[in-house]
């Protein structure tokens, strides 16, 4: 089956025909129908991650059982299943303790060598799943099956970045009724979080990004007030839009230390800062001690958006059913498997929401969002 791997950093990812790999007692092959492909592939290919190569990327999909292990419990040949980005088995004691997003099984899951390349090196695949080929296998807790008619490449971006945005929101910051929130970095990630926001009540939101197509977008998605930070000194951008406060609620969804510094001074005094962006491995957030201390701010790090999948995917899926979720808007472009280099291309290049790898036809299907 085909298979994209990243081999070197800073070189493109190669595609390979590999055998399928050996599915163990809880292991589950499922024949992959969505992929979006997401900033923290090109931060693996960038040489910006921890994660050893050569490694298969990706790590957010929608798919179809065909065949499971002897211990699988979870999922049966001919269900429909979302990937997750982060496993969840269910029974460790994190998970019984309200925190499956940091799953004893994570590092297990993860450091998994699945497919054998044909230099004789083994290769993990990203978060587990490795969603950038005709197949993946994977551990049952890194899936949950759905029972929707929402298409695929929609479902598909549950598996990572609406799922972090959407779940900062409503599990990590609980932003509140009548807040006011500021959102910095507008792709995949950042407008689930402006949806997030809208879903919560929030009146104000802001949207900051330097990409004039993704500032429209975030009004689309639900932001009240937009931001250009090559216009001006964004901190005090948003200070003029909350009164000279800042806001209640501040997300920074790029991953720049230097973009959390800003992050931390648009918030108000005891406002709430939340971290949601992926950072470049060996990367250091500093803050002025003193105004972190007596600020009162609030400053968490948020996984996976807090997200506890085996309850989340479905209640966001209903979200999605009943118009309040809108993941159509969010796919801004179709590409096949063998245009996945048009697709990392798309990504470096800051182009559209999210672009989502799907069977069919070579051309690139663009449709239209930035």
């Amino acid at each position: 089956m085909k298979v994209v791997i990243a081999y070197e950093a800073g070189e493109p990812p190669v595609m390979e025909d590999l055998p399928v790999p050996a599915i163990g007692p809880r292991d589950v092959l499922v024949r992959v129908s969505a992929s979006g492909i997401c900033h923290t592939d090109l931060n693996v290919l960038e040489g910006r991650s921890a994660l050893p190569l050569p490694i298969v990327l990706g790590h957010e999909a929608c798919g179809v059982v065909e065949e499971t292990g002897a211990e699988v419990r979870r999922v049966r040949p001919g269900d429909r299943v979302l990937s997750s980005v982060a496993p969840a088995c269910g029974t460790c004691r994190r998970c019984v303790g309200g925190m499956s997003n940091h799953c004893l099984l994570n590092p297990v899951t993860k450091a998994t060598p699945r497919f054998r390349l044909g230099d004789g090196r083994w290769a993990p695949a990203v978060c587990g799943c490795g969603t950038f080929a005709e197949a993946m296998v994977v551990h049952e807790a890194s899936l949950v099956p759905v029972e929707t008619d929402l298409p695929d490449e929609e479902l598909a971006l549950l598996g990572c970045g609406v799922t972090t945005g959407l779940g900062a929101v409503l599990n990590t910051a609980g932003v509140v009724p009548g807040s006011s929130v500021v959102v910095i970095g507008c792709g995949g990630v950042g407008q689930s979080v402006i949806q997030g926001a809208r879903i919560a009540g929030a009146a104000v939101i802001i949207a900051v990004d330097p990409v004039a197509g993704r500032r429209e977008a975030s009004l689309r998605a639900g932001a009240t007030h937009i931001a250009d930070p090559s216009e001006a000194d964004p901190v005090e951008q948003v200070r003029a839009l909350t009164g000279g406060e800042g806001a209640d609620y501040t997300f920074e969804a790029v991953g720049r230390p230097e973009l959390m510094v800003q992050a931390f001074d648009m918030a108000r005094v005891q406002g709430a800062v939340t971290l949601v962006g992926m950072p470049a491995a060996g990367e250091t957030l500093t803050l002025p001690a003193i105004q972190a201390v007596f600020s009162g701010k609030r400053l968490a790090g948020s996984v996976v958006g807090g997200a506890q999948i085996l309850r989340d995917f479905p209640r966001y899926i209903r979200l999605a059913e009943a118009g309040r979720l809108d993941l159509g808007s969010m796919v801004s472009k179709r590409i096949t498997l063998d245009e996945i280099h048009e697709g990392i291309d798309t990504v470096a290049r800051a182009e559209g929401v999210r672009t989502v790898i799907v069977p069919g036809t070579r051309a690139v299907r663009d449709l239209g969002c930035m």
